[in-house]
């Protein structure tokens, strides 16, 4: 017991220093995040943009989809380019060409190299020299650059608008005709593009080489290569790596309870008495199983249209359904069907740990269903007719679709969802008070669960911190509070304590050893999980200390992964345990399947992108979706079917359970995953990679590379996979239809059932 205290004394100080942490990397971002200046002017006095402008062009690119339709300092969709390496480069090249006719009267591919040569030298210090003035709060552009600039701005602007001779880039990059509408919004947007690519390679003050994004992206022109603190952290994070797994399985070996768990010999909940409140969380499982159907089918539109931007096999769907609805369908829904499924584990487990049902708790489980229904249909509708009739950006941040990536809904639907986060975490807690305060060996799991939930309806409200004209820079601090820490952190937490819970309650492991155990592993999570959410803001216009603190913290993340397969083969083994356990079987496979999917999705794909030079050269390509298909469905997706499984088993009459439907739904949800990532992802990130490496990130999202031979054969191996992923989808809802049917455990006489 003493021991178990100094673990909890150890998590709180843990907890509240890395939040001091960082908390104070987001003082120095907001500090020294890029200017915005009040003008840009050209050299000969004329005004470029305003600082009002670059601003309503962040809001008009958001409201037209944002991270959807491809991305900003790498952070996005993949079918689209990078805008701000797309204008980079672009900038460069027109700039180099203006000066080839003004010096040679010929094009720059018409030069010999000795006469390209002084032109490469001179573009380096005219786009890399800052020539902000903090006093007068404007930045000025040297005048052959300030013209290039604007024959830049009107390639986005015919882009975004409805140009009839940008069609087929429109087509390969998914987007539709008239993404903006307001010509002040459409005018605005090339504004913001100049601005977040001049971040990126202009220098810091007083760094030498380095520029507010540390050289990303990589762009060889302009000589935007990794810096020293990029290459020096990450050998540093390998090696702290290696160290910590040592010390990780030293520690692992010298507390290993030797004794051996004595099983029981009948199932201990086949006793468990159903109360109102427990089979009110039914319905909560079914519209998963509905929310998991949708996304699956986003997921493949979304990725069809990688080969054809504007239809689905010749069918003109994107006049209804344009790639950046249907990605941020897919990507909305699979973060509200896993954390559904969990909402609802716990909403059936308070009354079984707390002993008994509170008052009005099915009224409370019941009201809070239909408000969490109302916000996933209200948020995607809106944000459907946001998009199509294009609205503008007001109505997006509000009501639509924000075009942040996994935080799309507007502001309204985040607010209800944070009020419904409390009410759940009220709910819960209500039903684990008796259980709270009775002292027992499953007393710390109980308050684990219930702080955790407390964290995750309290952390929701990090999505409200920022608004519709807050910095990029910080937009993307506060998105990852809530991407990193909500779903990874807190919600992983939640989780982990449930099954340690399930797992004592059956007997298979013993409470005081879960105790100990899951104080332990929320220490290692969230020591290196908290710091490591800045492996996400290297390059997003955050000050160079964020690589060194990130770097370090984000290969910690790794290191408890390191052991969860161990981990795995000790749940598996308990399969064994009785032939009771038998029917617990595909739950507890689920549990298996998270400790694989932990170890290749979140572990090795992980940490292959994590170190600041990997990710300098794969933010923002295929790489980054390989790690999020492998670790968001492989780890939180199994987890969350478990859970359900677990909670179904309880729900559900045994006779009409049917583990012929679960065995193959388990394997083809796995073996397609497994076949979607290594078939098609994780080759396809490779391949962008190498040329990522050696022409530069704008040349890895160009249209030649999406749309090469190579890149979209990778797009049909996907087809594969996604068929046999969809029948283990398939398999898993008409189980679950069969659970609805009738109780064949009960005799029929006449056609009618007769009473039990």
């Amino acid at each position: 017991m003493h021991k178990t205290r100094n673990h909890w004394r150890s998590l709180a100080v843990i907890f509240f220093l890395s939040f001091a942490v960082l908390g104070w990397i987001g003082r120095e971002i907001y500090l020294e995040k890029p200017p915005i200046p009040q003008q840009v002017l050209s050299s000969t006095g004329k005004l470029l943009y305003s600082g009002e402008q670059i601003q309503r062009g962040q809001e008009a690119w958001l409201s037209a989809g944002g991270q959807q339709m491809g991305s900003v300092w790498g952070h996005g969709s993949y079918v689209a380019p990078d805008w701000s390496a797309d204008w980079l480069h672009r900038e460069a090249v027109t700039l180099r060409e203006i000066w080839a006719r003004q010096q040679f009267k010929k094009d720059y591919s018409q030069l010999s190299s000795e006469e390209q040569a002084p032109l490469n030298a001179r573009l380096i210090p005219v786009m890399r020299s800052n020539t902000y003035d903090k006093s007068s709060d404007t930045l000025t552009i040297q005048a052959d650059r300030a013209v290039a600039i604007g024959q830049v701005a009107q390639h986005y602007m015919s882009l975004f608008g409805s140009d009839a001779s940008q069609d087929k880039l429109r087509e390969q990059y998914a987007m539709i005709s008239g993404s903006i509408k307001n010509a002040d919004d459409l005018k605005a947007l090339p504004a913001f593009f100049f601005w977040s690519a001049w971040a990126a390679t202009t220098n810091r003050p007083g760094l030498d080489h380095i520029s507010y994004t540390s050289n990303w992206p990589h762009e060889p022109l302009v000589a935007n290569t990794p810096t020293t603190g990029t290459s020096i952290w990450s050998i540093a994070s390998i090696i702290l790596l290696i160290a910590g797994i040592a010390a990780m399985v030293l520690f692992h070996q010298m507390h290993r309870d030797e004794e051996p768990v004595i099983c029981p010999e009948n199932d201990p909940l086949v006793t468990l008495k159903l109360t109102p409140s427990m089979k009110a969380t039914m319905k909560y499982f079914y519209v998963v199983i509905g929310l998991l159907m949708a996304q699956v089918g986003m997921g493949i539109i979304s990725a069809h249209y990688q080969v054809e931007g504007g239809s689905f096999f010749g069918i003109p769907l994107a006049e209804v359904l344009p790639f950046t609805i249907s990605r941020t369908i897919h990507t909305q829904l699979g973060v509200l069907w896993i954390a559904t499924a969990w909402l609802a584990t716990g909403l059936f487990l308070a009354p079984v740990l707390g002993g008994k049902e509170p008052k009005m708790q099915k009224t409370g489980v019941d009201v809070l269903f239909y408000a969490l229904l109302l916000i996933v249909v209200g948020s995607i509708a809106c944000g459907w007719a946001g998009t199509l009739q294009r609205l503008g950006t007001s109505y997006s941040f509000w009501l639509g679709n924000q075009g942040l990536e996994y935080t799309s809904m507007g502001r309204v639907w985040q607010v209800l969802l944070f009020i419904g986060l409390l009410i759940w975490a009220g709910l819960l807690g209500r039903g684990l008070w008796p259980a709270l305060r009775k002292p027992s060996e499953s007393q710390g799991l109980i308050a684990m669960v219930f702080i955790s939930a407390v964290c995750i309806g309290l952390f929701y409200a990090s999505s409200l911190v920022w608004g519709q004209k807050t910095h990029y820079a910080l937009i993307e601090y506060w998105r990852w509070w809530l991407v990193h820490l909500w779903v990874e952190g807190f919600f992983e937490v939640f989780a982990t304590a449930v099954i340690a819970l399930l797992l004592s309650r059956l007997g298979l492991i013993r409470a005081a050893s879960a105790n100990r155990a899951i104080v332990l592993e929320t220490i290692v999570f969230l020591f290196g999980g908290i710091l490591g959410t800045l492996h996400h803001l290297y390059f997003t216009g955050s000050p160079t200390s964020v690589i060194a603190v990130g770097a370090m913290f984000s290969a910690l993340e790794v290191v408890p992964l390191a052991l969860i397969g161990a981990e795995a083969y000790q749940t598996y083994r308990h399969n064994q345990a009785a032939p009771w356990v038998a029917k617990y079987r595909w739950a507890i496979m689920c549990f298996v399947a998270v400790g694989f999917w932990n170890t290749v999705g979140a572990g090795l794909l992980g940490f292959a992108i994590n170190p600041p030079i990997s990710l300098y050269y794969v933010q923002g390509l295929n790489m980054t979706a390989a790690h999020g298909h492998a670790a968001l469905f492989g780890v939180y997706g199994m987890l969350g079917i478990g859970l359900m499984l677990f909670c179904l088993r309880g729900l559900a009459p045994a006779a009409n359970w049917n583990d012929k439907l679960l065995k193959p739904a388990f394997w083809s949800l796995n073996i397609g995953l497994f076949m979607m990532v290594f078939m098609s992802l994780l080759p396809s990130g490779i391949y962008q990679a190498i040329a990522s490496v050696e022409h530069g990130l704008w040349y890895a999202r160009s249209a030649g590379i999406i749309h090469s031979p190579v890149m979209e054969a990778l797009v049909w191996l996907r087809v594969p996979g996604d068929i046999v992923f969809s029948a283990g989808v398939v398999y898993l809802a008409v189980f679950a239809l069969k659970l609805l049917g009738r109780d064949r455990s009960l005799p029929v006489h006449a056609g009618k059932l007769l009473d039990a």
